[in-house]
C-alpha cells in the first residue's frame, strides 16, 4: 500500500492471463511470486468450517510424530497444539449444527413411555410369557426328537438287509428279458365293458349294523373254523379248464395274479407268477403256497419291519395274520340266518355237504384284441339290497398291529381323525389297498368295505377286535388313490403280448427284491411241482402270544386256531 496525493492506492498483484483455456496456467511456465508449498484442501459444502491455518505457530511439538510429514502441512494440523486442545475441537465440534431440509430420524422403538410400562407388567402377562417360553421349549425337544427318530430310521434303512426273492433262482434258469417298472407309468390300454360268462357260489346279505361300529362299541372278531376257504390257481380251477377247451379266451387269469399284474409299479416284495403257454393259450398261475395267497403289510413303509421270520412282526407273519383276519372278518359282517343268494352253479371247489364261506365267483371275460381275450375268475364276498336292487360287496380289513410302527393309535384318531388313519395306511399299505381296489374293479363290485381291525394287546396276534367298517365306491377311490384304470389295463396288455412272442413251455415272472423291475425266466416243465412249496409254520413253532399280556385272552387260544388258519388249495 503506498500513501499520497490524498488517496490511497491498492497494488494489485500481476494476474496472468491463460491464453489456452480456462484457469490459471501451468504455473512451471511462469515466473511468479507466488507462495511455494501452499497445499489445497479439497472440500465440500457440508464440511464443517473452523481454522483453516494458524501461521502463529512457531515449531512442531512433536518430531518424532511429524518426522514422515509434509514440513508445509503442520500449519493445518491441530491435533498436537496444545494452544488448541482436544477438549476445545469436541466442543466446536458439538456446537456446530448442519442446516438441513431433512425431517428428524424417528426413534427405533418408540417413545419412552412405552418402555415404562413393559416394566411394570402384570402378574397374567408374566405368566404368558412363561408359558410361550414353555411351549417353545417343548416344540424345540420335539423337533431335535423327530430329527433323532428320522436320523435313526435312516440308519436302520441302510442296516436294513437285502429283501429275499420269493423264490429261489436256480442256476438252471434262462433269464430272458427284464423290465423296469419306469415304462409301465406310460402304459394305456382301454378296454370295453367285459361280459359275464357264469356265475358260481351263493352269498349272504352284509350286515349294515357293522357300519356303526367306533372304537368305544369295537367288536371281537371271530373265528370260523368249519367254513372253507379256497385260493386255487388258475389251471387248477374246472371252470377255467372247462372254458379254455370251449375256446372262450386265449388268456386266463385270476383277480388275485391281474391285480399283482395291474399294480406291480407300488410293489416292494418280491413276487412270482407262474405263466404257461400251451398252444396258442396263455396261463398265469402261482405256485402253492405262494405269497399271493397272503396279505402284505407295512410293505411300502419306511419303517423297517423285524427281519427274523418266527417275529410276530414280521413281514411274513404279518402277511399271515392278516390273510386270517380278512377271511374272518369277511364272514362276520354278514347275516348268518341261512338266507343265502344262489347263482347259476354252486361252489366249483367245494365238496358236497361242505360248509364254504359266502364268496361268489364271476368269470369275465375282456376284449383285448381282434383276436385276443382274456377270462378271469373275480371275487365279490357279499350282497345287499338297496331300493330293491341287489349290490356286489368285496369285503377287506386293514390291520393295526403295533402303533409304534404306523405312528397312529387307530383307538384314538378313528373317530376324529379317519381321514389321517386313511392317508397313513396309503403310505404304508399302498399295494395292498391298490390291489383291493384293482380286484373291486375287475368284479364290478358296487361297494368295497374297509375294516379296521386291530389286535386286543400288541403282543397278542390271535385275538383281534373289530373298530370301525368304512364303504367305498371303487371307481371314486381308485381316482383318490391315483390308481389309473387304462394303465392297469395297459401293463396287462404289454405283458400279455410280450408272453405271446414266447415259445410254448412254462416262465415265470420275478419282481426283483432290490430293484424296481421284473425279471423273465425259462423254467423246466416239472419246475415248482413239489420242490418249492412253502407252506407255514407248524401251530407249536409259531411264537405264542404271552398269557399275563394278552387282556382276557383265552391260555389255549392258539391250539384253537389251526383249523380255521387252513388254507384249502386243490380242485
Amino acid at each position: 500500500m503506498v500513501g499520497g496525493g490524498g488517496g490511497g492506492e491498492f497494488e494489485v498483484g500481476e494476474v496472468p492471463f491463460n491464453p489456452d483455456g480456462w484457469g490459471p496456467p501451468d504455473s512451471s511456465n511462469l515466473n511468479l511470486n507466488l507462495p511455494v508449498n501452499v497445499p489445497f484442501a479439497p472440500f465440500s459444502r457440508s464440511d464443517k468450517l473452523g481454522r483453516i491455518a494458524d501461521w502463529t505457530r512457531t515449531n512442531f511439538n512433536n518430531q518424532n510424530q511429524n518426522r514422515n510429514k509434509n514440513p508445509s502441512d503442520s500449519v493445518f494440523d491441530f491435533t498436537n497444539d496444545d494452544s488448541f486442545p482436544s477438549s476445545g475441537a469436541a466442543d466446536d465440534d458439538s456446537s456446530f449444527r448442519l442446516v438441513d431440509g431433512k425431517p428428524p430420524p424417528k426413534p427405533k422403538f418408540g417413545p419412552k413411555w412405552r418402555f415404562q410400562q413393559q416394566r411394570q407388567l402384570p402378574q397374567r402377562r408374566d405368566e404368558e410369557v412363561e408359558a410361550k417360553k414353555r411351549e417353545a421349549e417343548k416344540e424345540r425337544a420335539r423337533r431335535d426328537r423327530h430329527y433323532h427318530n428320522n436320523r435313526s430310521n435312516a440308519n436302520n434303512m441302510m442296516r436294513r438287509e437285502p429283501l429275499k426273492s420269493s423264490v429261489d433262482i436256480q442256476p438252471e434258469w434262462n433269464m430272458l428279458d427284464q423290465i423296469p417298472f419306469s415304462t409301465f407309468s406310460k402304459l394305456s390300454f382301454s378296454v370295453p365293458e367285459p361280459e359275464d360268462l357264469l356265475l358260481c357260489g351263493a352269498l349272504e346279505f352284509y350286515d349294515r349294523s357293522f357300519d356303526r361300529i367306533t372304537p368305544k362299541n369295537e367288536r371281537r372278531l371271530e373265528r370260523f373254523k368249519n367254513r372253507n376257504f379256497f385260493k386255487v390257481t388258475t389251471t387248477d380251477d374246472p371252470v377255467i379248464r372247462r372254458l379254455a377247451s370251449e375256446d372262450k379266451a386265449t388268456v386266463f387269469a385270476t383277480d388275485t395274479i391281474l391285480s399283482t399284474l395291474m399294480c406291480a409299479p407300488r410293489s416292494v416284495y418280491s413276487w412270482d407268477i407262474v405263466v404257461q403257454r400251451v398252444g396258442n393259450k396263455l396261463f398265469f398261475d402261482k405256485r402253492d403256497g405262494s405269497q399271493l395267497d397272503l396279505l402284505s403289510v407295512h410293505e411300502t413303509s419306511q419303517e423297517p419291519l423285524p427281519e427274523a421270520k418266527d417275529d410276530i412282526n414280521s413281514s411274513y407273519s404279518l402277511g399271515v395274520e392278516a390273510a386270517y383276519i380278512n377271511q374272518n372278518f369277511s364272514q362276520q359282517v354278514l347275516i348268518r340266518d341261512g338266507n343265502k343268494v344262489a347263482f347259476e352253479e354252486p361252489n366249483p371247489f367245494a365238496s358236497e355237504g361242505e360248509e364254504v364261506a359266502s364268496v361268489a365267483y364271476r368269470y369275465r371275460r375282456w376284449k383285448l384284441d381282434n383276436d385276443m381275450y382274456l377270462v378271469a375268475r373275480c371275487e365279490v364276498q357279499s350282497v345287499v339290497e338297496i331300493n330293491n336292487q341287489r349290490s356286489f360287496l368285496t369285503l377287506n380289513a386293514l390291520n393295526e398291529f403295533d402303533s409304534k410302527y404306523s405312528g397312529v393309535d387307530w383307538r384314538q384318531k378313528l373317530e376324529t381323525q379317519r381321514g389321517a388313519v386313511l392317508a397313513t395306511e396309503l403310505k404304508n399299505n399302498a399295494n395292498k389297498m391298490a390291489k383291493w381296489t384293482a380286484q373291486a374293479l375287475l368284479a364290478s363290485a358296487d361297494m368295497m368295505k374297509l375294516g379296521y381291525v386291530s389286535r386286543v394287546h400288541p403282543r397278542d396276534h390271535f385275538n383281534h377286535v373289530i373298530l370301525a367298517v368304512v364303504g367305498y365306491k371303487p371307481r371314486e377311490f381308485a381316482s383318490q388313490i391315483n390308481l389309473n384304470t387304462s394303465n392297469m389295463w395297459g401293463i396287462v396288455k404289454s405283458i400279455v403280448d410280450l408272453c405271446m412272442k414266447l415259445n410254448e413251455g412254462k416262465y415265470v415272472l420275478v419282481k426283483d427284491p432290490s430293484k424296481p423291475q421284473v425279471r423273465i425266466y425259462e423254467v423246466p416243465a416239472d419246475a415248482f411241482e413239489n420242490d418249492y412249496v412253502e407252506e407255514p409254520l407248524p401251530e407249536d413253532e409259531q411264537v405264542q402270544p404271552p398269557t399275563e399280556d394278552a387282556e382276557g385272552a383265552e391260555p389255549n387260544a392258539a391250539t384253537n386256531d389251526v383249523e380255521e388258519k387252513e388254507v384249502v388249495a386243490q380242485a
